[in-house]
């Protein structure tokens, strides 16, 4: 999965492709780079960001997934939002990954059941503006599985099938640095959820604070490869990326010379 942020404030890449038009390429590139699936998002959601409004994230994202909706790859859209989500399927999306699991609009859990999209159920303590504001857990992983059981069976009891699910852990959303490595140590638990497996780690903030010493977003790639080497080791099903060509590269050698 690789990202395309039509945003001017994400954490690694805000503002680079912020037009319609780079966007575009910067989608095309990733396709041609490897990536199967686009994750399209209108809205950051670093820590402190700041909220936009569904009007303003559906105009950031739409002329997008229309121009990238018959580019070869499954069109993800990266929202919490209803409204933006129905527009999103209109216009051709075919997934939608929303951080809150389906909590932060009501509505989202009929809009998704009367489509036949695939559904990413992401966990967050908190919300972008407050989740990194001293995190807190007794048992990180029992807490985050116990969450996303809760999330996928509100998901299945509302007629949404759980062949349309999958799940990802929220490195790094609400999370501390000790959080964040007990759930890479365990994340084969949570195969016993009975959905995919989505994992994000590119560039994220984790990784400097592994290393000890201030690392650009930018130049996180080689601690990002590290980090996946937990979900060929895992068998996790979908990786979301910054750098499509070199995590392609890596997951190709790794699968082949790994048992």
């Amino acid at each position: 999965m690789g990202i395309v942020n039509v945003t001017p404030d994400s954490f690694s890449d805000g503002g680079k492709f912020a037009s319609t038009d780079t966007a575009i390429q910067h989608g095309l590139q990733l396709i041609a780079e490897g990536a199967d699936i686009l994750d399209i998002g209108g809205e950051s959601t670093r820590p402190s960001s700041v909220v936009v409004s569904p009007d303003e994230e559906q105009r950031r994202i739409l002329p997008v997934i229309e121009g990238l909706r018959n580019a070869g790859a499954l069109i993800s859209v990266d929202t919490r939002n209803a409204s933006t989500m129905t527009a999103a399927l209109k216009a051709g999306a075919g997934m939608i990954n929303d951080i809150s699991a389906l909590t932060h609009d009501k509505e989202s859990i009929n809009v998704l059941r009367d489509s036949d999209c695939r559904i990413c159920l992401m966990h967050m303590q908190g919300t972008p503006q407050t989740m990194q504001v001293n995190p807190h857990y007794n048992d990180v992983v029992a807490e985050v599985y116990r969450f996303l059981e809760e999330r996928i069976q509100a998901c299945v009891e509302a007629e949404i099938a759980k062949d349309r699910l999958m799940i990802d852990v929220g490195i790094g959303f609400g999370k501390t640095l000790d959080h964040n490595l007990a759930l890479l140590k365990n994340m084969s638990k949570f195969h016993d959820l009975g959905v995919d497996i989505l994992l994000g780690v590119s560039r994220k903030r984790f990784i400097e604070q592994i290393c000890g010493r201030d690392i650009a977003a930018e130049d996180r790639l080689a601690g990002s490869l590290a980090a996946l080497a937990h979900a060929c080791r895992d068998h996790l099903q979908i990786v979301r990326v910054h750098d499509v060509a070199a995590t392609r590269q890596f997951i190709d050698v790794i699968q082949k010379t790994c048992v």
